[in-house]
């Protein structure tokens, strides 16, 4: 037999002999848990990203797209037709859509005939009728005279079925389909005007589009890869300020963003569940080399070698490793899949199947796992001298700790960096998770101490007293033990606060008669009576705030030049016209932060914050404004923060009354209707003042509260793992006390205590462990709960005394039921033989 076949059967008896001892299920479940969170989420990410790239163009209706607030230069088209492009254009506003007495604001998209120039338009006819054909997919424009709508506009109009006609502006239009699916239509949580797509060429007859009207233009180019790409480095030297280029990534930011931070977030979750499987890891194979010092000592005592001897571990830890990896792949794609349903449904995309790099990231984990975290003591293992046979006190080296702990942590930097992709995102992730467990250890280490000060105030319970004992005596698992569960349930207990607490103090900031609907658009000689028609349906009383349109022209009597700011928001900024307002008081919405509030008798104005640190505006600073020609000098009092999110009108720039006189504006106001009051009232103000715009934001809350709970439904599946992962360090560093609690329970009963009074003592001790962990976790969750409160989501949260008692109940609970799985045998080994072993 050659030396490599007697080496891999040592190693295939050696695996199969500890995987039926017990002595290896733990390792392989550690590896399981830390692989499976590490497929789902690659997995995920891997399809989503196919599917963007894969519809990159499908999404933006073309390869090439640019928008601007007026039409196209000529050079434009002539450039494109050079090179052998197609082109198309869109144009995009809102309008009142009429049937009968009913009207309802939509946003109209007029199209060219070849739209879209990429991917496809998918429709249901209409009316709706039992042989209706299903999806009807399309690459054209309406024909004239026709338009297809939105499904939810049939309802808010009460569209009957038989009626078929709407009117848009001056003009009839038949109502041919209903549009299922718009590639380049932006995603939107909340989508306040339903679509109406009609073709360009039936435009000029509805008068929709006179002088001043706003609008969005689209050019859209298609064609050749190459002649894409030169045409893109023209645009590049020759687009013009107000005119954009669009991609996915700038076009579409609230896919690539939420997309984006989802993948971090998850990322940072499935790092956190290797993180604890990678400190299980090195428990259990801790106890595997303590274990096994002396069946090494004695196989070298028989001849073999250190070299064969790595070699034989090496293979039965590879193979084990390799055959756990293979398990977590498989769960990580079950994972995958109930996760890809929540995306699935928030997207309304399909996606391809996952390449080949999730599935080699994954096994790779399994493997860099098992060299930095068992690889080292099994090292050290081979290192045992055969004297040990003869003398027991021969142990490992001294240098195992030392090295075990550098290599540990490069296979952690090194899976984090696979996962990320990014060096400086690797060295911070591992750095943070360091300070973190720093952070944890010092606490879990002043919980124990504290336990150690108070044993003596029980002398009179001496089953307490040997609990706290054995915390203090085994101090460095103990704290192990409380960082490992308390770290899986603070994280769980903090998404139960961000669920509850967290929801409902978002929902406390908005008072129960906060507006539903806007009205904007009123001219100024309408204002008597459309309050007078609000009053009538007993709404109000109301506030109309004027509304004017103006460009910053001037800062400290320097003209304002787009390039020389850096920051591309603030180019676009000072490029376009922004809405100037008035309040006399300030907004409850509204904190100031530096300066005053308005003088309406002097020419000042109020900043939002960001908006001037944008624009390196400062409190004292003289702003020019132009308005219709006309200039408006005004100085700068005061900065504000604002919360956007309170459904509240809100602005960036107020202006004082005095600094408004004069100027030609339009008014909003916002105020809240009842269910039956807002079809009546909106009915009426279309009949009377059809320029009048009414927007209803009644079901933003309810949509934002889906899309939290579908969030969150993911997120405690992936948080299972942290859990998971965590409850197997609790087990393995109780089970690195199992034989040293074996010996102790043997002298104590030598000595005359009772099974009874030994299994008191030992629940006693697992219970307090987890009351503690727990209320560590609590203590955590609380304080990262306010944290995102009063720093990101900006409310007021009540301390939660349920968090505490759930988490040092659900810690003793889990702590409980773990060691009477690990030590369930610690009190039935005869006395005898453990103190013949410890004397022989």
């Amino acid at each position: 037999m050659t030396q490599w076949r007697w080496r891999l059967l040592a190693a295939w008896r050696a695996l199969r002999r500890d995987v039926k001892s017990g002595e290896l299920v733990l390792l392989a479940l550690a590896v399981i848990v830390a692989v499976t969170a590490v497929a789902s989420v690659s997995l995920l990410a891997n399809r989503v990203d196919q599917a963007l790239r894969r519809d990159a163009s499908h999404m933006l209706g073309a390869d090439v797209v640019v928008r601007a607030g007026q039409p196209m230069p000529p050079a434009f088209v002539d450039k494109a037709v050079e090179l052998g492009l197609e082109v198309g254009h869109t144009i995009e506003f809102p309008s009142m859509v009429m049937m009968g007495e009913r009207s309802q604001l939509v946003s109209v998209k007029a199209v060219s005939p070849n739209y879209p120039l990429r991917g496809w338009l998918q429709l249901r006819s209409w009316p709706i009728t039992l042989g209706s054909p299903g999806l009807i997919s399309t690459s054209h424009s309406p024909a004239a005279g026709q338009v297809w709508i939105d499904p939810q506009l049939p309802a808010l109009l009460d569209l009957p079925q038989h009626q078929t006609t709407l009117a848009l502006g001056d003009s009839d239009f038949s109502v041919e389909a209903l549009i299922a699916h718009e590639p380049d239509r932006s995603l939107r949580f909340v989508n306040i005007a339903p679509r109406v797509i009609m073709s360009v060429d039936d435009l000029p007859e509805t008068g929709l589009m006179g002088p001043g009207a706003r609008a969005s233009y689209r050019f859209l180019v298609a064609g050749d890869g190459e002649a894409v790409r030169l045409y893109k480095a023209w645009l590049n030297d020759n687009i013009q300020p107000g005119q954009r280029l669009l991609t996915v990534e700038n076009s579409r930011p609230e896919v690539q963003r939420a997309l984006d931070r989802a993948h971090e977030f998850l990322s940072l979750v499935a790092l956190l569940a290797v993180w604890l499987a990678a400190v299980a890891l090195g428990l259990a194979a801790r106890r595997y080399s303590l274990r096994h010092q002396d069946g090494v000592a004695v196989m070298r005592c028989l001849g073999i070698d250190k070299a064969s001897l790595r070699w034989i571990l090496g293979l039965e830890f590879l193979s084990l490793g390799v055959f756990a990896s293979l398990i977590g792949v498989a769960l990580g794609y079950g994972v995958h899949l109930l996760l890809m349903g929540t995306i699935s449904q928030w997207m309304g995309l399909s996606f391809p199947a996952a390449d080949w790099r999730p599935y080699l990231l994954s096994l790779l984990c399994g493997v860099v796992l098992l060299l930095g975290f068992v690889f080292p003591p099994l090292a050290a293992l081979c290192n045992v001298a055969p004297m040990r046979v003869l003398r027991r006190e021969q142990g490992m080296l001294p240098s195992y700790r030392l090295k075990a702990m550098l290599v540990g942590a490069t296979a952690v930097a090194i899976i984090v960096l696979m996962m990320t992709q990014e060096l400086r995102m690797a060295l911070m992730l591992v750095a943070g998770f360091g300070v973190a467990a720093l952070l944890f250890a010092g606490v879990a280490h002043s919980l124990v101490w504290l336990t150690d000060k108070v044993k003596n105030w029980f002398r009179g319970w001496p089953y307490l007293t040997l609990a706290l004992t054995a915390l203090s005596r085994r101090r460095r698992l103990s704290v192990v033990q409380l960082v490992a569960l308390a770290m899986g349930l603070a994280i769980l207990l903090l998404l139960s606060i961000i669920r509850t607490d967290l929801i409902q103090g978002w929902q406390n900031t908005i008072p129960e008669d906060a507006p539903n609907t806007f009205l904007i658009n009123i001219q100024p000689g309408q204002r008597a009576d459309v309050k007078g028609l609000l009053a009538q349906h007993d709404v109000g009383p109301i506030t109309l705030q004027p509304l004017v349109r103006a460009r910053l022209v001037g800062i400290n009597n320097q003209p304002v030049d787009a390039d020389s700011f850096r920051d591309s928001q603030a180019r676009r900024t000072v490029r376009r016209e922004m809405n100037l307002s008035y309040v006399a008081t300030l907004p409850e919405s509204n904190q100031l932060t530096k300066g005053r509030w308005l003088n309406p008798e002097q020419a000042e104005a109020s900043l939002e914050e960001r908006f001037a640190k944008r624009l390196g505006i400062k409190v004292g600073d003289n702003l020019r404004f132009s308005v219709a020609g006309e200039s408006r000098d005004v100085r700068v009092v005061g900065l504000r923060k604002v919360r956007w999110d309170s459904i509240d009108v809100n602005f960036f720039v107020l202006l004082s009354e005095a600094a408004l006189e004069g100027l030609p504006a339009n008014y909003l106001t916002s105020t809240k209707f009842t269910e039956t009051q807002r079809g009546d009232i909106s009915r009426e103000l279309a009949l009377q003042f059809p320029n009048v715009t009414v927007f209803d934001v009644s079901a933003i809350l309810h949509q934002v509260q889906t899309v939290l709970n579908q969030v969150m439904l993911a997120l405690q599946l992936l948080f299972l793992f942290t859990l998971s992962a965590g409850l197997l360090v609790l087990l393995a560093a109780l089970l690195a006390t199992r034989d040293e609690r074996v010996a102790e329970a043997a002298l104590l009963r030598a000595l005359g205590a009772s099974q009874t009074q030994l299994t008191r003592s030992l629940r006693l001790e697992l219970l307090i462990t987890g009351v503690l962990a727990g209320l560590l976790a609590a203590l955590v969750a609380q304080t990262v709960a306010w944290s995102l409160a009063a720093w990101i989501f900006e409310f007021d949260v009540k301390p939660s005394w349920w968090s505490w008692l759930v988490g040092a109940v659900s810690g003793g609970v889990l702590s409980l039921l773990g060691g009477r799985f690990v030590l369930r045998r610690v009190l039935r080994v005869p006395p005898w033989g453990v103190l013949r072993q410890t004397q022989g």
